[in-house]
């Protein structure tokens, strides 16, 4: 493994030398993308560990899949759903971590007697893959990893916290004047400093009031919604998404009081604000405008299946159930996948499908009632 000041050390370099080539001002969703995918040096794309529990297995942040095995396990019920509804026999799961949610998901499908051709993952991370292959080596060749986009694909996509993970652009309005807000070099500890220069970009809608502002759009994770819509629809059977993350809506994303933005940082099992320190040490996010998800969704051709509450999500598909019937220490991790002031309130599920499948005794097409969006939908908020 290769130590941290080091690391950072050729991280730096690397970042200085993109800066010199943007002709000394890099737009930070591109240092963001360094930051976090530059091979062998980003965030993602080195040694060191990231995912646990406890910031004493030197992890920096803990996902719902390790925080507790019944996350997977009550969101295979919606995926047999789907892959029922639509007739398809495969997953796909975009940013699979640690793998611990594919082995869940797995593990409760072959319960389930769910048939399943194959389970496809695309990951960036050549680190993540081989845990992910070491977690899931009992599946054998029904798990294979891709490290490009198919032409087409069909079956039941799942996204648990990949669409926070990609780089955005920051938006700074100054004295009523949006200013794009790049990195540079300096001479201070760090190495690297904020600029902001004048932009013609605009966020999705303009945030009340004449205070300063910043904020953040999603051209990358629009965009990444678009190009999954494109190939599942070149499919003959297509399928559904779900994507869970933690987020607001548009009118939420850019409520006035929200002028700082929503960049953060994980290190540890802490958070920070600044993304210029420890470059490649630590995790870089920004919360997910639903919004302009749902919108880069319809644009392509996709329908809407449902946006929720992640603890609506899970309450719909039988999360207290299970719950009832596990062990005290296990309810107590599962309690934070839906509590208020945990998961439950501030991550979010946007679901989508490719068709109108027909349902049982419907005599025309129509788009199936996911069972986790069947109570507390907020599609009309989005």
């Amino acid at each position: 493994m290769t130590e941290p000041h080091s690391l950072t050390t050729a991280m730096l370099a690397r970042v200085h030398k993109a800066i010199l080539a943007a002709e000394g001002w890099l737009p930070f969703d591109q240092f963001m993308a360094l930051a976090l995918y530059e091979p062998g040096l980003g965030y993602y794309a080195n040694q060191q560990p990231k995912f646990g529990s406890m910031p004493q297995s030197g992890s920096d942040f803990v996902t719902a899949p390790e925080l507790s095995a019944l996350f997977g396990a009550t969101l295979a019920q919606q995926v047999a759903e789907a892959l029922s509804a639509t007739g398809t026999d495969e997953v796909w799961e975009f940013g699979a971590g640690s793998g611990a949610l594919a082995h869940q998901l797995l593990s409760e499908l072959k319960r389930l007697g769910c048939p399943l051709k194959r389970y496809n993952i695309m990951d960036l991370s050549s680190t993540l893959k081989a845990r992910q292959q070491a977690k899931l080596a009992e599946w054998g060749h029904l798990v294979q990893w891709l490290n490009q986009w198919p032409d087409s694909l069909q079956g039941v996509v799942v996204g648990n916290e990949v669409l926070d993970a990609m780089p955005v652009k920051l938006l700074h309005r100054i004295q009523g004047q949006w200013h794009e807000r790049g990195v540079v070099h300096s001479d201070n500890a760090a190495g690297l400093a904020w600029q902001d220069r004048p932009t013609a970009l605009r966020p999705p809608m303009e945030p009340a009031g004449e205070h300063d502002y910043l904020t953040e759009i999603q051209p990358q994770a629009e965009a990444f919604v678009a190009s999954l819509a494109e190939r599942m629809l070149a499919s003959e059977k297509g399928g559904a998404a779900f994507f869970l993350d933690y987020g607001f809506p548009e009118s939420e994303y850019f409520h006035p009081e929200r002028h700082m933005g929503t960049v953060m940082c994980h290190q540890a099992h802490k958070a920070d604000p600044n993304p210029l320190e420890a470059v490649g040490l630590k995790d870089i996010t920004a919360h997910v405008n639903f919004t302009g998800i749902a919108l880069a969704g319809q644009d392509a051709g996709l329908q809407v299946l449902g946006y929720t509450s992640q603890s609506r999500f899970l309450l719909n598909l039988g999360l207290a159930e299970r719950m009832a019937d596990s062990p005290l220490a296990e309810r107590a991790q599962a309690m934070k996948l839906i509590s208020e002031h945990e998961m439950g309130e501030l991550f979010k599920v946007i679901g989508f499908a490719t068709h109108m499948y027909t349902q049982t005794a419907m005599p025309t097409p129509t788009l199936w009632q996911a069972q986790g969006f069947a109570a507390g939908d907020r599609s009309h908020k989005l």
